[in-house]
């Protein structure tokens, strides 16, 4: 969110799965990775580029059927993910450019780790069909989540509400791949189903806030954004 976006412009936060304390230890965890990239004089683009070719990697090992390795590829780019905000708060180079890089290539992580996922769906389902059409309701409940955060945030408002932003997302993904290596491919299908149906109810709980907001201000809207005149989001 832009710093210039008025905290009056917010409600109450939706409650997620992860707990606030959850993610303030997940912080303290990679408090010593940030520190250890601004002593190598790492950069936030330069961890964000890197971290996308990491859940790269990590597709292409679940795609093949290396679950288990896909897991722990996939679990150290997510926290790479992490590092790119960490570190470019630590140093104070947030640039307007940096957070559209890392936003353009979070969605592209996930199109590239759902259609890894299809892919081994395709190569060891009897019947692939209703995983492969799991994984792509999953993607495309995962985009809506994204897309109402991004399009609140154009008109000046805030959606970081729901039950599933990404990181809650990443780790129902990230377990259900690790279940299915340990031959639990049940693990997989759930998380996935538990994924679509959380990321429906996430854009519906966005919608709802935005509508509250914007109902709430001088004339119902903010900005200048229009149905009319947006370009694809």
């Amino acid at each position: 969110m832009s710093a210039s976006h008025s905290p009056a412009n917010d409600l109450r936060r939706g409650d997620s799965l992860l707990s606030t304390r959850a993610k303030e230890a997940a912080r303290a965890v990679l408090a010593p990775v940030v520190r250890l990239a601004v002593a190598l004089r790492l950069t936030p683009n330069g961890i964000t580029v890197l971290g996308f070719a990491v859940v790269v990697v990590a597709a292409a090992l679940v795609g093949t059927g290396n679950l288990l390795a896909g897991a722990v590829v996939l679990t150290a780019g997510s926290l790479l993910d992490a590092v790119d905000g960490a570190l470019a708060r630590a140093t104070g180079v947030s640039s307007a450019f940096g957070g559209f890089l890392d936003s353009t290539l979070d969605r592209a992580a996930e199109a590239v780790l759902y259609g890894g996922i299809a892919a081994y769906f395709l190569q060891v389902a009897v019947d692939p069909a209703a995983p492969v059409l799991l994984a792509m309701l999953a993607l495309a409940g995962s985009f809506m989540v994204s897309y109402t955060r991004a399009r609140a945030e154009g008109i000046g408002l805030t959606a970081s509400v729901g039950l599933a932003p990404r990181l809650e997302r990443l780790v129902l993904i990230v377990g259900g791949i690790g279940l299915a290596g340990l031959g639990f491919e049940i693990g997989l299908i759930g998380a996935l189903a538990v994924i679509a149906i959380l990321s429906v109810a996430t854009t519906a709980q966005r919608i709802w806030h935005v509508h509250q907001l914007s109902t709430a201000l001088p004339g119902g809207a903010t900005g200048s954004t229009t149905r009319e005149n947006e370009q694809g989001g």
